[in-house]
């Protein structure tokens, strides 16, 4: 039933979950696993004072996502998994959008994604890519919740 599991990555532990989750179900269904890094310049756009600086800074970027997905298709091959990788360079727009869009492209039909569980102003200022995603995809979205907080 899933062929395709799309699983964007942050580097984030929350995100490491979803692939944990993604892992295991990709291992049941035999499932190709399509990572997705998303390379979001938006924050840096404001932070910024000259090109010299955003050139640099957006290289680092791109060299963070690809060790991100170097490092999440070394654990699926390392279980024999089927994996795919994809850095997307966004400029400008909403992470949420591009997963959705890379999910369609990609052919997936599950997309299985970390949730930080952000409340109050911590959500209303750092947004959620998770409910997002969930709200405008076409396929199923798995949610994958961060640890317990004890």
């Amino acid at each position: 039933m899933y062929d395709r599991i799309l699983v964007p990555l942050d580097g984030s532990d929350t995100a490491r979950r979803g692939l944990v989750e993604a892992m295991s179900l990709a291992a049941d269904r035999k499932s190709t696993l399509c990572l997705l890094h998303v390379m979001n310049d938006f924050p840096l756009m404001m932070e910024t004072s000259n090109v010299v600086d955003f050139e640099k800074y957006r290289h680092g970027l791109r060299d963070y996502g690809q060790s991100v997905l170097d490092g999440a298709s070394q654990a699926c091959a390392a279980l024999g998994l089927s994996v795919e990788t994809q850095l997307h360079d966004m400029r400008g727009g909403r992470v949420a959008d591009a997963i959705v869009q890379a999910a369609k492209e990609l052919g997936c039909q599950l997309i299985v994604i970390g949730t930080h569980g952000r409340r109050g102003l911590r959500r209303a200022l750092l947004g959620s890519d998770a409910e997002s995603v969930l709200r405008e995809s076409p396929m199923p979205v798995l949610l994958v919740p961060a640890p317990a907080v004890t």
